[in-house]
């Protein structure tokens, strides 16, 4: 029967692949333009940063001038140089080539950060909506709580005049009065806490938001379309291209070089030029050079060392979300359990309150009797509505991390 029920579960998820798709691009709309702006300079930094990584390698050239005046004895010296020299590696063993793949990587690599801590605030931004939305549904069930114990506390009180009752008994529902009505309390400051949370975190009005409903994916869906796993993926890849580019460093490299000079000295004496001497002239050529570091094999080490290590995180953070995956699905399914009760009960208040209703009718039953088993009714209907919600809270869980951009 489980593997029956997970099987249903399964192609659900795959049923509603267009729902999950058109919830991803949604889910954004519920963070504030302020976040949104500094996600966006988070990515226009990772772009900026990746192309100067990637460019790296291009050497600079070097432009100089110099201009001096001096006057040491009755005549007057002016001298100018100026010069332009470039030392470009053209041949590092494959290094220029790993370096900017290491480069674009690195840039994916950060990409993905940022969507990890983007879809982070969106999970909790939604999730504070939908405790908000729960909140407001207690505020209204303990209302009918407050209601009900009233209504007993009447009945307790003319039964109690009436000689039926002890004093004891009197007490109990007085005491069931306050209580239900302190809870309320309890539950609007807890909503208040939620209230300034979400202001925070969106410009969104929490009492016109609604919240989004949210599908259930299979767990081949979730891990492929996964950004933790995608940063992991990235990570592995960036490691990579950084060991072979840290192998590179310390093989022979190339580099040509070239430069051009110019110099000019002028000698004044009374303000007439009697000397002018200028020269100019070029040079180019290649270096060859190969680093001999007693640290080499210590920093190859090191780089092979990373890149292994996130090969294994990656696999652990896969067997962690597999786990959470089931620990979801089991929570869902223990939520099932509780709106079926609840159904259950829904269905017993119903009975009973079309029952009394007729009673009540007959002369048999009370106004009291009715209003109790409505109340009670109405309280399940909001329980089954809040255990909804905590339904879409699992699967926000996953929709954290849950990104379908096919």
């Amino acid at each position: 029967m489980k593997v029956l029920k997970l099987s249903l579960l399964l192609f659900l998820g795959f049923s509603l692949t267009l729902n999950a798709n058109e919830n991803n691009a949604s889910l954004d709309a519920y963070i504030s333009e302020l976040k949104k702006e500094q996600f966006k300079y988070d990515y226009e930094k990772n772009e900026a940063e990746g192309s100067i990584l990637r460019d790296s390698w291009i050497a600079p050239l070097q432009l100089n001038y110099k201009y001096s005046r001096s006057k040491p004895t009755s005549e007057e010296l002016v001298s100018q140089s100026a010069a332009i020299r470039m030392d470009q590696p053209i041949f590092q063993s494959g290094g220029i080539i790993y370096g900017i793949k290491f480069a674009n990587a690195s840039k994916l690599y950060s990409d993905y950060t940022t969507d990890v801590a983007k879809r982070k605030m969106i999970k909790d931004t939604v999730s504070i909506l939908m405790q908000l939305k729960q909140s407001q549904l207690r505020e209204e069930a303990q209302k009918l709580q407050i209601l009900n114990a009233q209504i007993n506390l009447e009945q307790k009180t003319q039964q109690y005049l009436n000689g039926q009752l002890d004093s004891g008994f009197l007490d109990d529902a007085v005491i069931a009065v306050n209580v239900a009505k302190q809870a309320i309390f309890d539950i609007q400051t807890a909503k208040e806490k939620l209230i300034n949370q979400f202001s925070v975190l969106s410009d969104l009005s929490y009492e016109s938001a609604k919240i989004p409903t949210l599908a259930l994916i299979s767990m081949d869906a979730f891990l492929k379309h996964n950004i933790v796993l995608k940063q992991n993926e990235a990570e592995i890849e960036k490691n990579s291209y950084y060991k072979n580019v840290t192998i590179a460093k310390y093989l022979p490299q190339v580099s040509l070089t070239a430069g051009y000079s110019w110099n000019n000295s002028d000698r004044f004496f009374g303000g007439t030029t009697i000397i002018n001497d200028t020269s100019d002239y070029y040079d180019y050529g290649f270096r060859v050079n190969m680093p001999l570091d007693i640290n080499t094999f210590r920093s190859i080490e090191s780089v092979k060392i990373d890149y292994l290590k996130s090969k294994v995180v990656r696999k652990d953070k896969q067997r962690e979300l597999t786990a959470l995956f089931s620990q979801v699905l089991h929570n869902i399914d223990n939520v099932d359990n509780k709106i079926k009760i609840s159904n259950e009960s829904m269905a017993i208040y119903k009975k009973l309150l079309d029952d009394t209703q007729k009673l009540f009718l007959a002369g048999y039953k009370t106004q009291y009797d009715v209003d109790t088993l409505k109340n009670s009714f109405e309280i399940q209907v909001i329980d089954s509505k809040i255990f909804e919600i905590d339904k879409q809270l699992e699967l926000l869980t996953l929709y954290e991390m849950y990104v379908n951009q096919d």
